[in-house]
């Protein structure tokens, strides 16, 4: 829709002022309709940079907060990522636009049948969703150069780790249920290399890796 371009092309200009460098990733934001990822009634704040609700007790996160993320990965575009969390099906379309491939799993069908259609709606042709526990990962199309898990986790599901390519990296929130430190961690061979980021506020991570429902 034309009518949201100019919101758009603001909120790209606010993540500038907020610090983001990365062009990719603020191309990315630039060609992502965030408004088909919130609810009807709450499009005119799509481009806010404000964390909204989408059903069933979960919020899309604020954009500088997937920038943030985005730009840790440091994608180069010919990568294979897999996303633990699909909701909006928001940052998933931005990692389309980042990386070869997204894999992208969602433990709430109601959740990701909503994203599903956005993420078509929004043009996305390189999406792969599957419903089910994202502590498992998706072992089918491992290894994976990237692996973004949007809820916090008591420690890093051994199953992603397993399936990480060698110098791939997961960016996971670790900690306990309310607050945690987003880490990201690189595969070295056979060693993990942590590097802390700072602390996070995250819903917690369910499923047989993370917390108990």
């Amino acid at each position: 829709m034309s009518q949201f371009h100019g919101a758009r092309r603001r909120l790209v200009e606010q993540l500038q002022q907020c610090g983001v460098r990365d062009l990719t990733v603020l191309r990315a934001f630039d060609l992502t309709p965030r408004h088909l990822f919130v609810p009807t009634g709450m499009r005119h704040r799509a481009y806010e940079d404000s964390a909204l609700p989408i059903g069933n007790g979960q919020t899309i996160s604020q954009p500088s907060t997937h920038a943030r993320y985005l730009e840790l990965l440091r994608l180069t575009g010919r990568e294979k990522v897999l996303e633990i969390g699909t909701g909006s099906g928001y940052q998933t379309v931005l990692l389309s636009h980042l990386a070869a491939q997204v894999f992208s799993i969602e433990r709430v069908g109601a959740l990701l049948d909503r994203a599903r259609e956005a993420i078509r709606e929004s043009g996305a042709r390189n999406v792969s969703l599957l419903v089910g526990d994202g502590t498992l990962g998706w072992r089918d199309y491992s290894p994976f150069d990237a692996i973004l898990v949007t809820a916090g986790a008591p420690s890093v599901p051994a199953p992603l780790v397993e399936q990480l390519a060698d110098g791939g990296r997961i960016l996971i929130p670790i900690g306990g249920r309310e607050e945690q430190t987003l880490t990201l961690v690189t595969r070295r061979g056979s060693e993990l290399e942590h590097r802390d980021i700072g602390p996070a506020r995250f819903v917690p991570l369910i499923g047989t890796f993370g917390w108990p429902k």
